[in-house]
């Protein structure tokens, strides 16, 4: 029998601000995801949550428009997850620069089978619909199965997000359980992206 825990889950955050809140609740949101889908994962030192690299963006290079190897790294990382989970802060209405500048550089259908889920940030809860509105649509452009609402978050539950996350993990956990067995062939073997 196949192993359907999520082998290959990688976070990538898309705040400027290294460190962030933001960057706090994808940890937080991996955890328990990947707890709940039976694959244990402590949080670990700042770079990973259980053996899931956390891709902080704003961390990343000083100048992100310069791409370097660093940049080109996290986007090899991204391309070969199962499980992407994807975390930016609402900017004018939508995602961030940054995360849009990293979407730019991975090529069309980048991540073809994987599994991602979408993690929003919001000051204010009428910007909470960007994550459906902007963030799914920009998955999916990329090739990924999105099976689960954006997990949206506003500012004022951010000091105990633990509410919010267990109301949303009741229903995501079983459709990503879900579209993570569809992309998991019988062999034991995972469906990979496709070629760019």
């Amino acid at each position: 029998m196949s192993d359907p825990r999520p082998a290959g889950a990688v976070v990538v955050v898309g705040n400027p601000k290294p460190e962030s809140r933001t960057w706090a609740l994808a940890r937080a949101t991996t955890a328990a995801l990947l707890d709940a889908l039976g694959a244990a994962a402590p949080a670990g030192p700042g770079g990973t949550v259980g053996a899931a690299p956390v891709i902080d963006l704003g961390g990343l290079t000083a100048d992100p428009l310069g791409r370097g190897p660093a940049w080109a790294a996290a986007l090899e990382q991204a391309r070969a997850a199962r499980l992407l989970v994807v975390a930016s802060p609402t900017y004018k209405g939508a995602y961030t620069g940054l995360l849009k500048l990293f979407a730019d550089d991975l090529p069309p259908q980048a991540l073809a089978g994987a599994v991602a889920v979408g993690l929003i940030t919001a000051a204010s809860p009428t910007h909470l619909p960007a994550g459906e509105a902007h963030l799914r649509p920009l998955l999916l452009e990329l090739g990924a199965s999105v099976p689960a609402p954006v997990l949206a978050v506003a500012e004022a539950d951010l000091p105990d997000p633990r509410p919010v996350l267990a109301g949303w993990l009741r229903t995501a956990a079983p459709a990503i359980a879900g579209a993570l067995a569809a992309t998991h062939r019988p062999d034991g073997t995972d469906r990979q992206p496709a070629p760019a």
